[in-house]
């Protein structure tokens, strides 16, 4: 099997972060591309919170999420990120499995490099990793993190 590209979702958690080693290592290995992916949740479609919300407002939230996790990238990119020949840095809005599957997809990726959950995960497997393990047509490695208890 040849290995060109990589798709690393993250959620900036402290469990994505522990698939880097294993992202760098292929990346170095194989001189890959390596895609980095954000996705943001897409706040209109949840009920509201404190009352509702209106679309500026959300507008807003996300305007600002999607420059934080581009800085973001950024500095993984940069800090974790050289020894490859060449990282992308995405940022999707929706839902995270659903925007993981069409990047990689879109971008013609060979692997899928995640960690087991990410943030809310408080089980050994997340949700959003089954789905993607279920539902993608290539290779996922998925490296276990200790659950969050």
């Amino acid at each position: 099997m040849e290995v060109k590209k990589i798709l690393w979702p993250t959620d900036f958690s402290p469990n994505a972060e522990k698939a880097l080693d294993y992202v760098t290592s292929f990346g170095e290995k194989y001189q890959t591309e390596v895609h980095v992916l954000y996705v943001i949740e897409d706040l209109g479609h949840h009920a509201p919170w404190y009352g509702e919300f209106d679309q500026s407002h959300i507008e807003k939230i996300q305007k600002w999420e999607r420059e934080t996790a581009e800085k973001r990238l950024g500095d993984i990119c940069e800090k974790y990120l050289q020894g490859c020949p060449l990282f992308i840095k995405h940022v999707a809005l929706g839902d995270p499995a659903e925007e993981i599957l069409k990047t990689a997809d879109k971008e013609n990726v060979d692997m899928i490099i995640m960690a087991s959950h990410g943030r809310k995960g408080s089980f050994g497997f997340g949700s959003v990793s089954e789905k993607v393990v279920k539902n993608a047509p290539i290779p996922v490695v998925t490296i276990p993190v200790t659950p969050v208890k």
